[in-house]
């Protein structure tokens, strides 16, 4: 395997669980955040923005929010980036 590599982007996609999910407001319409896009960077860091449905119902925009800063959100982060590297790296190749 090629240590130089270029890999330009690591994602996942993280369903929170109901107990942690919280809702905000953008652009005047509240939405219930269901959804973390975790990015790991090019340091080693991670990157989180929160992705949900508006509570009046409809699809309503895309539009992302930042995390609150509570230990339980920090911990799921936490292991939904552990458990995404270890998929990662069980891979079976192309299907």
């Amino acid at each position: 395997m090629s240590s130089d590599l270029e890999v330009s982007a690591l994602a996942i996609n993280v369903v929170i669980p109901q107990a942690l999910r919280w809702t905000d407001t953008r652009r005047g319409e509240e939405f219930t955040l269901t959804t973390l896009n975790v990015r790991l960077l090019p340091d080693g860091h991670l990157a989180v923005k929160a992705y949900g449905r508006p509570v009046g119902g409809g699809r309503g925009a895309y539009v992302s929010f930042p995390i609150p800063d509570e230990p339980e959100l920090a911990a799921l982060v936490a292991d939904a980036a552990g458990r995404a590297g270890e998929l990662w790296a069980a891979h079976r190749g192309l299907g």
